[in-house]
């Protein structure tokens, strides 16, 4: 089987890649090797650079599409920008590369019946959902609109019943789900997983659009202060830094292990039904406060940081998510197997043999200070 991977040389990419050559795949990645991802460097690990054909290029360039997609017969597009907080000020970059590389994609697909491309897998994300699925005592499961800032300024975190204004409680979000992004990343990637689906049902392709919750592992870029709360707070703790949680701390995700991703992204990829449009989410079904994530992470180094629990918000943000992942259990035979009290040592004990990286995160907040959409 022939498979291209944009955005190969990521972490989940390359991570993929290593599974894919495992099962006798021919791999061919298509990246442009984003400074703020892989700062300087434009190569592969060597465990797999001499086993793949490299493409360096932008998945918004027609021509380098048309050469990438010669040949092959599964897709996978994880090519994006993916910053929850930088999205909101850096809207056209986000909707030029996430929508824009997706539409060229598929303009030359569309364009080109002699093309051998028969399954598309897209990275969705948990951002598609916004808050997410909620139960209120008097109404029963509702879905809570972006969260107001004037409540957020006084302290009222948790999303609010979008009916009587109580506060409700998170319940695990499925797929069926409403779509209500509170960032310009998630509006992306609604989009992007909706063109996915959509292309693939009128040209007879099958498509699996993966709704990624926050993946961490080995191997994840700590050069980029826009996302990973897991390599930003490590590079902290590691130089005795001040440790910034916003909110209260409370706020919850659901991290799930790089290798867990890896096997639901080839069950995908390797499911043999034909025809299959599908949206499902990956995670752990487990959620994690990043305020334990923190403290974690500090005792874990022996590390002088200070924890301070600040209050502040940033604008995109949401209170909590956790993956319903019924459904991709039952599709593909999914079965997450690293908790995430075993899989953060082993995120940690690699993250201690790696070169602390310069702090560029007070930057990245600035920035967003500077735009009014970091309050507090």
């Amino acid at each position: 089987m022939n498979v291209l991977v944009t955005g190969g040389a990521g972490f989940i990419g390359t991570n993929l890649t290593r599974k894919l050559l495992t099962e006798n795949c021919h791999v061919t990645i298509l990246d442009n090797f984003s400074e703020q991802i892989h700062g300087t460097s434009k190569i592969l690990p060597p465990d797999i650079a001499g086993s793949v054909n490299l493409i360096v290029g932008d998945v918004r360039d027609p021509e380098v599409v048309a050469r990438a997609l010669q040949g092959q017969d599964v897709l996978v597009h994880l090519a994006a920008e993916t910053g929850t907080g930088q999205s909101m000020y850096e809207v056209v970059r986000y909707e030029d590369v996430n929508l824009k590389g997706t539409a060229v994609i598929f303009d030359y697909l569309v364009n080109n019946k002699n093309h051998s491309i028969h399954k598309i897998v897209v990275a969705s994300s948990r951002a598609v959902y916004g808050e997410g699925k909620y139960s209120c005592t008097s109404h029963g499961v509702v879905y809570p609109s972006k969260r107001k800032t004037s409540d957020l300024k006084a302290g009222l975190y948790d999303p609010l019943c979008p009916v009587c204004n109580a506060t409700c409680s998170m319940l695990p979000t499925d797929e069926e789900a409403r779509f209500s992004p509170s960032s310009f990343y998630g509006i992306t990637k609604q989009i992007q997983e909706q063109m996915t689906l959509l292309f693939a049902e009128s040209m007879g392709l099958s498509a699996y659009a993966l709704r990624y919750q926050n993946v961490y592992g080995p191997g994840q870029s700590l050069k980029n202060p826009y996302t990973g709360i897991l390599a930003i707070f490590s590079n902290l703790a590691r130089a005795g830094q001040p440790i910034y949680i916003f909110e209260d701390g409370q706020e919850s995700r659901d991290f799930v292990y790089i290798d867990d991703v890896v096997e639901a992204t080839w069950r995908s990829i390797s499911h043999t039904t034909p025809n299959t449009i599908a949206a499902l989410n990956v995670g752990s079904g487990e959620k994690t406060t990043v305020l334990e994530v923190v403290e974690k992470i500090v005792s874990y180094f022996g590390s002088s940081s200070k924890i301070n629990v600040n209050g502040a918000f940033r604008d995109g943000d949401i209170r909590h998510n956790l993956a319903d992942i019924t459904r991709i259990r039952e599709k593909l035979g999914y079965e997450p197997r690293t908790l995430f009290a075993e899989g953060i040592n082993k995120f940690l004990a690699w993250a201690e043999t790696q070169q602390l990286e310069s702090d560029k995160y007070e930057a990245s907040l600035n920035e967003m200070k500077s735009k009014g959409l970091l309050h507090g």
